[in-house]
């Protein structure tokens, strides 16, 4: 019997694990596509609905929607006509409230909170949540005397319901 050369021998060190960890990852995918539904590459997502006497606060919650399905799905947000699926929602609830008053009755401490109620369906009318639709909840605080303004706080109980909406959008575990 030959003996074995050293490098034959450092090649087999090296292309033994190489292989190994090849074969043991073969179905693992890199990115984000494994978390999102494979049969959807395309959303359209209409302006939300909004029966709010705030200005302009469904066609915010559509934008920060849109950017986050852009930037954290392998989807892409394109005409009603072009889609396979539809993002539909309507903020259901949208109010500002007192926490915390001076003694002159000035708002310290306030609170905005937005409820949110989507559907997403396949171009045909399925479902593709688990759920027919969903209802999303966010709300955050704002202290006017610390600089805060009712603004600020919109925007970022906005961005709250947009990541959390793109969140119900991956697939279930």
């Amino acid at each position: 019997m030959k003996p074995i050369s050293i490098p034959s021998l450092r090649l087999f060190v090296i292309l033994v694990p190489v292989i190994a960890g090849w074969i043991g990852c073969a179905s693992y995918q890199i990115g984000n596509r494994g978390m999102f539904r494979a049969d959807v590459c395309t959303v359209h997502v209409p302006v939300f609905e909004s029966d709010s006497f705030r200005i302009f606060i469904g066609e915010r919650l559509t934008e920060a929607v849109v950017k986050e399905i852009e930037s954290r799905t392998p989807f892409k947000v394109v005409q009603l006509a072009n889609a396979d699926s539809l993002l539909k929602g309507k903020i259901e609830l949208e109010q500002k409230r007192v926490l915390i008053e001076s003694t002159n009755d000035d708002a310290r401490d306030l609170q905005v909170n937005l409820v949110v109620s989507v559907s997403w369906t396949d171009r045909y009318g399925r479902p593709l949540m688990s759920r027919q639709s969903i209802t999303v909840n966010e709300l955050t605080t704002f202290a006017p005397e610390g600089g805060q303004s009712l603004a600020t706080a919109q925007k970022e109980v906005i961005g709250k319901i947009a990541r959390d909406i793109v969140s119900q959008m991956e697939m279930p575990w």
